[in-house]
């Protein structure tokens, strides 16, 4: 069974390219475009990764990652950080909140694969 991929980002080429990318790679893919939207999905179709982008509509990716690891039901859920604010406070920040992985925006699509890879395992 392939692994599922949610995509939480509010910038719509972002999220076409890397949609395209992880499906070409056999993922399953969803899309949030907010942070509210990105909670909803994760709850009901509880992926294997959330791609989390950190600025986005209603909830930001911070907030987002901390609920999602405050419940235990979502303990297996991986989280890559998304994001253009890549300085060493938002990067601490991001890893302190239990995301477990941060890429800066823009980002090397081998990067990405490369890091969704070891991630999933």
């Amino acid at each position: 069974m392939s692994k599922k991929i949610l995509i939480a980002d509010d910038e719509q080429n972002i999220v076409i390219s890397v949609e395209f990318l992880m499906k070409r790679e056999g993922y399953t893919v969803s899309v949030a475009g907010d942070g509210e939207a990105a909670l909803a999905k994760i709850r009901e179709e509880k992926p294997d990764l959330v791609l989390l982008d950190v600025m986005m509509p209603k909830k930001n990716g911070f907030d987002v990652c901390q609920e999602v690891r405050a419940d235990p039901a979502f303990a297996g859920t991986r989280i890559l950080m998304l994001t253009a604010r890549g300085r060493d406070t938002e990067v601490a920040k991001g890893l302190a909140l239990g995301a477990d992985g941060y890429m800066s925006k823009p980002f090397s699509t081998k990067d990405l694969v490369d890091k969704v890879r070891e991630l999933l395992g």
